[in-house]
This record gives C-alpha cells, sequence and structure tokens, in this order.
C-alpha cells in the first residue's frame, strides 16, 4: 500500500536511476540489505509474517516464553507509567547531563541494548535502525532528513544502559500513551491499566483529563521512555531536522494513535500535518526486521555526512 503524503516528497523516486542491483522481488542497496520490492509499485512491500513466522506486532500468541516476557513487560509498564512519575523523568532527563557523545557513538553504544518489549525483533539494534534507514532511502533517496530521522529514532534505548541510570526496560521501551487523561482501550494488554493509580484519579481517568480537545500533542505528557529522550536530546541540542523529524521521533511507538486512530480529540493541524509522515514511516520501521545484515562500514560514510548536516558534533545526553 503506498501512503500519499502532501509535503516534503519530492519527484526524485520517478527519475531515479536503476543503479541498484536487482535479484528477483528483492532490491539489494549499497549496504547489502534486500528490501521487499513490490511488483505493483516498485516500492519497499510490506511482508505478512516476522522472522519468527508470526504476524508483526501479534501480542496474543501467548504461547511462546518470548510472548510471554513481553506481555509481563506491559503488566509492568502499565501498572507504573503514571502523571506524576513522567513528570519526575522528564525533570531528571531533561537535564541532559549523563554523557557527552556524537550520534554515531551513540549507534554504536545500542549494540549493547535488548528490547524486551518487541516480539519482532531480536537482532543488534544497531542493525534495526540501518534496516529502517535504508529501506526508507530507497522509496525516498531525495529526503535525507527521513534517512535520518530513521537511523535515530531508537537511540534513547540507551537509558537502559547504566550510564544513563538503567533504567527498567517498562521505562524505556514499548509502545507508548498519553497519562493524565483515560486509558485508551486501543493500547496493547490494557487490562493491567487497573492496577494503575491514575486509573482511579478523578482529574486523570476521563477523556481529556488534565487537557483540553485540540490543546495539540507538544502540551500533552506521554509515557515515559525512548521516544520523549531522544526528541528531548534531539531538540535542546539544536538539531535543523524538519518539525516532522521531530514528530516521528517522539510519537513513533504511539500505535494507538498511528495504528488504532484513538486520542485524536488532543491534536492540533501541525499535528496532523506531521502524522502523514509518521505513517510513512512505520511501515519501515515495523517492517524492516530482517535476519539480512546491513555492512555497516559500507553505509557508514553515508549517514555520517547526514548528521554532520543535521546535529552538532558533539551531544549532550
Amino acid at each position: 500500500m503506498t501512503v500519499l503524503v502532501e509535503h516534503y516528497v519530492s519527484d526524485s523516486r520517478i527519475e531515479e536511476k536503476k543503479t541498484k542491483e536487482e535479484r528477483g522481488d528483492e532490491l539489494v542497496l549499497d549496504g547489502g540489505f534486500m528490501v521487499p520490492k513490490s511488483k505493483e509499485t516498485d516500492e519497499f512491500d510490506a511482508p505478512e509474517i516476522n522472522f519468527l513466522g508470526h504476524s508483526f506486532r501479534d501480542y496474543e500468541n501467548g504461547e511462546s516464553q518470548r510472548q510471554q516476557g513481553v506481555e509481563e513487560f506491559y503488566r509492568m509498564q502499565h501498572i507504573h507509567q503514571t502523571y506524576d512519575f513522567v513528570k519526575d523523568m522528564r525533570k531528571e532527563y531533561g537535564k541532559l547531563n549523563k554523557m557527552e557523545m556524537s550520534i554515531w557513538e551513540c549507534c554504536e553504544l545500542l549494540n549493547n541494548v535488548v528490547d524486551e518489549s518487541d516480539p519482532d525483533l531480536d537482532e543488534p539494534q544497531i542493525q534495526h535502525l540501518l534496516q529502517t534507514a535504508e529501506a526508507i532511502r530507497k522509496d525516498y533517496p531525495n529526503e535525507d532528513w527521513l534517512h535520518l530521522t530513521a537511523l535515530i529514532h531508537d537511540l534513547g534505548k540507551v537509558l537502559l544502559l547504566p550510564e544513563f541510570g538503567g533504567l527498567p526496560q517498562w521505562a524505556v521501551v514499548g509502545d507508548t500513551f498519553p497519562v493524565g487523561c483515560t486509558f485508551d482501550p486501543a493500547n496493547i494488554h490494557h487490562k493491567y491499566f487497573k492496577e494503575n493509580p491514575d486509573n482511579n484519579t478523578p482529574k486523570y481517568n476521563t477523556k481529556n483529563g488534565v487537557y483540553s480537545e485540540g490543546c495539540g500533542l507538544d502540551n500533552v505528557l506521554m509515557s515515559w521512555g525512548h521516544d520523549d529522550y531522544m526528541y528531548l536530546v534531539a531538540k535542546e541540542n539544536g538539531t535543523t531536522l524538519p518539525h516532522a523529524g521531530l514528530f516521528i521521533i517522539r510519537y513513533h511507538s504511539f500505535y494507538p494513535l498511528h495504528k488504532a486512530g484513538t486520542y485524536t480529540h488532543l491534536m492540533n493541524d501541525e499535528d496532523r500535518e506531521d502524522l502523514k509522515w509518521l505513517h510513512v514511516f512505520n511501515k519501515y520501521d515495523l517492517y524492516s526486521k530482517s535476519k539480512v545484515h546491513v555492512d555497516v562500514e559500507q553505509v557508514k560514510p553515508y549517514y555520517i555526512s547526514l548528521i554532520n548536516k543535521y546535529f552538532p558534533a558533539k551531544l549532550k545526553w
């Protein structure tokens, strides 16, 4: 399925030279990563099953130990992610006093991280970043800001490492959702929210909660994790990525919004425009996960050039 976006998309896809090697229904990018190719559109074709033979984002198959671990993760997340907890985390990590390093250094550091909330991924994190970025690069060759956004979107997962406080998995990864208002049933494993203190607090358990309709997502507190942290890092270090890039970073795990279409009553017009780009990004983020690795050293110079274009040499984290 092709998603139409009103802004930023150039006509370069039509004029792009066929310089990449084609193998049947797959297209091999410079880093050796094979992207499933649609016969109808010549664009990225989302597969139906993951490497385990299950549907993507299958949270109902409780047979495997991995799936049971994912459910336990969401139980803990839904109990502990409260409005006050998020405020405390944003205050602490908004200081950006944990480390100074470059974007690429953070990419390499992320290889020490395992995401226990993801039923579709057991590869090194840098491979997921590059697989997503390379798949987008094939279909949107001139939108370099989108390539870089894909590369850095999960860097906030370094919060799991001891150098960043070693936060528990439920405070770093997984789907995100607004706090300070009712927990919509579209949230994965919604039943566990009944144990969240905010669920029984009147000012937090109504549709709007502490917010007003159309207030804009910038004014809404999201469950704390790698999305919001990386957004703060990018914004406070003066990135020149377009607003849509920051929106993708901050809300790419907000599946109740961009998959289920809930919480839209909190959005404003700018959010609705940026959501179009998030929909584009999401299919690559979700469906490009593969056992086929990207040659990191081969594509590294390209991504270093983008980092230098949109970020300072060193960032505060």
